[in-house]
């Protein structure tokens, strides 16, 4: 089955099972982390802060993180910020079960994961093209990393919200911490070609610069990251006030919030398995912007329900728009950029999403704090429907037009930077 593609190559396997360990682990602990915040302060707009100290280094460090990640060894660096995000999860569950007195330790050990986050995810989005050796297999591969990611977000929120409910938050910390050894060993266990190591390195803000400029002037990517900002301001980081939501809204507890994020991965697993299930992954600039308004129709929907199966409906629909929409947007850029280019591009791509969350999520705590939070949904729901609108016009408008988008947009690019193809039907 071409869903099973990508786990042909050895050394994708081990980080394919290393993984699913440890982003369950990493889910439980989000969830953890929110519903503490919650059970401590009863604050939206902390909630909101809390989403804001994880994401805000990804603003100020990814972009230069990505000129990292094309200087130095991918894999090196990923050994480190797995162990430092290890060591993260069980200080923090060293705290919470010798009896936390007050949330700011838990503010303060969240910004440091959130910069730890901001080295590691370019690196690791960018090392997957060290995995495989035959790039047209890319797209399988991030479909396969949507899939793992988004099944661990089924897993772990789940198990999270039954074990807070049994034995309080600190178990799910001491969990995650020990679910990084299987990484680490799936890191160590690799068998990798050894990659030249660069010697010209004309200066950070220059290579950075360089990547700047790479994407300002490919009209495609310029396009597609400006989307994902929209959605790291209005779609994504409103999952942050779930809290909330779960609690004053539907009247349930951390098992209820635990059901709703386990409903979005479920979407997002769905979406997943359908992407990397497709055949050719042509036609992806069309299958970008219907993501975006599948998940501003579902918040949409989340603004007037007041029953869980519903809202769990909603976050089904949610859950399928933005794997789908980032496993796309992902796909397309990963398959135009050139391999010199590849971390800070991809660097940038992140940021679109990760740089814009904790603006959006300072927003969302601070617009439930002033109006409800059914409003706030709608809002963004209108917002991203809108963002999907602009990006077909401004495609169209550039010269992507109907036959473009029927080829995934191919027009939009410079003949000198034309895509490899990434699969037999491209």
């Amino acid at each position: 089955m071409l869903i099973f593609r990508a786990l042909s190559y050895r050394n994708y396997r081990l980080f394919f099972f290393g993984q699913s360990i440890s982003l369950i682990g990493s889910w439980m602990q989000q969830i953890a982390v929110t519903w503490l915040v919650y059970r401590m302060t009863q604050s939206p707009f902390l909630l909101g802060l809390v989403g804001f100290l994880g994401t805000i280094p990804s603003f100020l460090l990814t972009p230069f993180a990505g000129v990292l990640s094309d200087r130095w060894s991918r894999y090196r660096i990923l050994l480190v910020t797995q162990t430092v995000s290890m060591l993260q999860a069980l200080v923090l569950a060293v705290l919470v079960l010798t009896g936390l007195p007050s949330v700011w330790p838990v503010l303060f050990l969240t910004l440091i994961l959130g910069c730890v986050n901001a080295v590691d995810m370019p690196a690791r989005h960018a090392f997957v093209s060290d995995m495989v050796e035959h790039k047209e297999d890319l797209g399988y591969v991030i479909a396969m990393n949507s899939a793992l990611f988004n099944f661990a977000r089924l897993v772990g929120p789940s198990l999270a919200g039954f074990l807070i409910a049994w034995s309080g938050e600190g178990m799910c910390f001491l969990i995650n911490g020990l679910s990084y050894l299987a990484v680490i060993a799936a890191l160590l266990g690799m068998n990798l070609t050894a990659v030249q190591a660069r010697n010209d390195h004309p200066g950070v803000l220059r290579e950075f610069g360089e990547g700047v400029a790479y994407v300002f002037h490919d009209r495609k990517i310029r396009a597609i990251l400006l989307l994902l900002a929209l959605c790291g301001i209005l779609g994504i980081p409103y999952v942050t006030v779930m809290p909330f939501f779960a609690g004053d809204v539907l009247h349930g507890g951390p098992r209820v919030l635990g059901l709703l994020m386990s409903a979005m991965g479920t979407g997002a697993l769905a979406g997943a398995v359908y992407f990397a299930s497709k055949r050719s992954h042509g036609g992806l600039m069309r299958l970008i912007p219907m993501a975006m308004a599948v998940i501003g129709l579902g918040y949409i929907g989340l603004s007037w329900c007041r029953s869980v199966p519903i809202a769990l409906f909603f976050m089904f629909v949610i859950g399928v728009g933005m794997v789908v929409h980032f496993a796309a947007s992902n796909t397309e850029v990963q398959t135009v950029v050139e391999d010199s280019k590849r971390g800070r591009v991809v660097s940038l791509l992140i940021f679109s999403v990760m740089g814009m969350m904790p603006f959006g999520s300072l927003l969302a705590g601070a617009l439930v704090d002033m109006l409800d939070i059914e409003r706030v949904f709608l809002t963004g729901g209108i917002g991203c429907l809108l963002g999907a609108g602009w990006f077909i016009r401004i495609m169209r408008r550039e010269g992507n037009q109907p036959a473009g988008l029927k080829n995934g947009g191919a027009a939009l690019i410079p003949s000198d930077r034309a895509p490899r193809s990434t699969s037999d039907g491209e």
